[in-house]
């Protein structure tokens, strides 16, 4: 019998709670004990190392009564946090730890690597599973070379992780994104205007090339490639003089820049240095707005595209990666990362997804002259075009 940490990090995605369901079912047959630590990361700093201290709001044991139901919605029963131990912001570290900051790093920042370590060995895990993007796989990596028994699962809309060809919640964004950019054409032809749709993406143009591809819009602005607005004016204002309804669509990835320009970002950067994006498709309606004069509707999807349910796929691919890390686990294959590659479940190693930046190939799917997705033969293309 063994007794394994289960938790989710970064932002939430549909079929988390699945994933979840699965791997505490596949690994219940075998009598393992499965403790959920809520909050993602967060749970290792606030957890007290004592056996008399009270880490109720911390864990929660998992058994197939309280995952049975879980997985018909959206979110994470675990919740979830942005928190890194090993670059701790003063405002995240507990009271009962103020002692053991040690020195601050260039930013600001505490290593406290030392006391999740510490807590996993109060908790007696033999193992633990990590689901997450690219910033809380990046501390499941340090705790890897720490030597920590650990299998992680890749989650994000953006579909980024490097090693995997698909990230649990990307398909549901996809889904959603072509659902409301269709639902918002009525809006635009009926009052002939321009529509101006921002799509999550972050770095990666991913989300909003294939969302552009299925919904057929006119436009598409890509992370990976800067824009100028006169230019995209020229093209939308052709497309919608070719619209018998008169009215033109460009999608944006909200990590997408003018030429010469940044990406458009707000606040304080996070635990893992993200600051929060998102307004650049206000940029491009302003611009339209004063070269023609006339309203613009611009929506930003947001947080519609990764609440509530999973679609089929992401409820299939969530069901087979939490079965896949019960059993690396069951076979003691730890250090990996499940994932998909060339259309076939597997795993990789956990190290790789901190090897490489996974980004759209512009010049095998992308009309960067024309902003538009450039897809023609795909014999022989994976089913995600990557």
């Amino acid at each position: 019998m063994k007794r394994i940490g289960i938790l989710t990090g970064g932002g939430d995605v549909p079929g988390l709670n699945a994933a979840i369901k699965s791997f505490v079912y596949r690994l219940d047959d075998d009598r393992h004990e499965i403790v959920g630590l809520r909050r993602g990361w967060a749970s290792l700093l606030n957890i007290v190392p004592d056996a008399s201290a009270d880490n109720s709001s911390w864990i929660l044991p998992l058994n197939r009564m309280n995952t049975r139901t879980i997985d018909r919605s959206g979110g994470t029963v675990l919740h979830t946090s942005r928190v890194n131990p090993s670059i701790t912001k003063p405002e995240q570290v507990p009271p009962h730890l103020a002692g053991e900051k040690g020195n601050a790093d260039a930013r600001g920042r505490y290593d406290l690597t030392a006391v999740a370590l510490r807590v996993i060995e109060f908790l007696q895990l033999d193992a633990l599973v990590a689901l997450g993007g690219d910033g809380t796989l990046t501390f499941a990596r340090r705790l890897n070379k720490e030597g920590v028994p650990l299998i992680a699962i890749p989650k994000t809309m953006d579909n980024d992780v490097y090693g995997t060809d698909y990230c649990l919640g990307f398909s549901t964004a996809v889904t959603r994104s072509v659902m409301f950019i269709n639902d918002l054409r009525t809006s635009a032809g009926s009052h002939e205007r321009y529509l101006v749709v921002e799509l999550f993406g972050r770095y990666s143009g991913e989300t909003c090339l294939l969302s552009s591809y299925l919904a057929g819009v006119d436009r598409a602005l890509i992370a990976e490639v800067p824009f100028d607005c006169e230019k995209l004016y020229c093209l939308l204002e052709h497309d919608k003089g070719e619209n018998p309804s008169n009215y033109a669509v460009v999608a944006i990835s909200e990590g997408a820049t003018v030429v010469g320009g940044g990406m458009v970002m707000s606040g304080d950067a996070d635990a893992f240095g993200n600051r929060k994006l998102g307004g650049i498709g206000g940029v491009v309606s302003e611009f339209l707005e004063k070269r023609t004069c006339e309203k613009v509707i611009y929506q930003r999807l947001a947080y519609l595209m990764r609440s509530g349910a999973p679609d089929s796929l992401d409820q299939l691919v969530a069901n087979n990666f939490g079965s896949l890390a019960a059993d690396l686990l069951r076979r003691g294959q730890t250090g990996k990362m499940v994932a998909v590659v060339d259309g076939r479940y597997t795993s990789v190693p956990v190290e790789i997804g901190g090897e490489m930046q996974k980004r759209v190939d512009v010049d095998r799917f992308y009309d960067s002259a024309a902003y538009r997705p450039k897809v023609a033969d795909v014999m022989g293309m994976p089913m995600f075009l990557h």
